[in-house]
């Protein structure tokens, strides 16, 4: 199976899951309210938006030299990473299941997917385009300063550094698997978890639009728990990367909030 194909069963895993939250979240309603506002819509976030598709594109290109740039400045805190916490990645696959990897590989790869993707469809369809907003610059921030942190920090995974204690349970089990994920990021860069980080700040997000769907708040959060988890039971990250995820995720979150809120606040010159 070749990349174009695992991307394109992601692709149509992630839509079914798409689909059937915008049904069940979103309905009828809120897509005829999305359709009548789409051009204001569109106007309004487009600068957003922009930015998170700028962030991605120089994410992309820098993620080519990023790995040299990161042997020129050397600074390689696996060492130091697997001193302060051990084995606990290993205790963790202590528990370790058939039926556990195939749901903590589901929700690192189709979950993860769909809980980053839709915030976009939920919130155009709000009448308030603060929450869109806040998501385009969340996670713009999410991935740029991981991006600043996976130049700086040489990082090696816990099934790269003590293989004998931790197994790679998503490639052993699903090998596919590698193909996609080494397209997106190099086994030296796995501090901070972006997975964490931005599945919290989709939780976190959620969260503050629970009044207007409830419901995906009560996805999305034991989603983004779930992909937190799988991080570590599959052997790809250490217990400290998903700490500095979490932060990384609030902090993303808590700028994005501030920044938009300001913007409201500022007078419009009607001269």
């Amino acid at each position: 199976m070749n990349l174009a194909e695992i991307a394109g069963k992601v692709f149509v895993g992630a839509s079914i899951l798409l689909g059937i939250a915008t049904m069940l979240f979103v309905g009828r309603e809120g897509l005829e309210r999305a359709r009548e506002q789409f051009r204001e819509r569109i106007i309004s976030v487009y600068p957003y938006l922009v930015l998170l598709i700028g962030v991605l594109g120089v994410n992309k290109v820098a993620r080519e030299f990023g790995p040299e740039l990161s042997w020129l400045i050397d600074w390689n805190i696996t060492g130091l990473i697997h001193a302060i916490e051990g084995d606990f990645v290993g205790k963790i696959q202590a528990i370790a299941t058939p039926e556990l990897t195939a749901y903590f590989s589901f929700m690192y790869i189709y979950g993860y997917v769909f809980l980053l993707v839709f915030p976009f469809i939920a919130y155009f369809a709000l009448p308030d385009d603060g929450p869109l907003k806040e998501t385009a610059i969340t996670y713009a921030l999410n991935y740029g300063l991981g991006l600043v942190c996976y130049i700086l920090f040489i990082s090696y995974g816990p099934r790269n550094l003590i293989p004998d204690v931790v197994n790679p349970l998503l490639y052993s089990t699903y090998p596919q698997s590698q193909i996609l994920t080494g397209e997106v990021n190099a086994n030296t860069n796995v501090f901070p978890s972006l997975h964490t980080s931005l599945s919290v700040s989709a939780a976190i997000l959620a969260y503050r639009t629970r009044e207007a769907y409830p419901g995906w708040a009560a996805v999305a959060i034991p989603t983004a728990l779930s992909i937190l988890i799988a991080t570590m039971y599959l052997g790809i990250h250490w217990g400290t990367d998903v700490v500095a995820g979490i932060a990384l995720g609030i902090v993303s979150v808590l700028i994005a909030v501030r920044y938009v809120s300001n913007q409201k606040l500022v007078p419009i010159n009607d001269e």
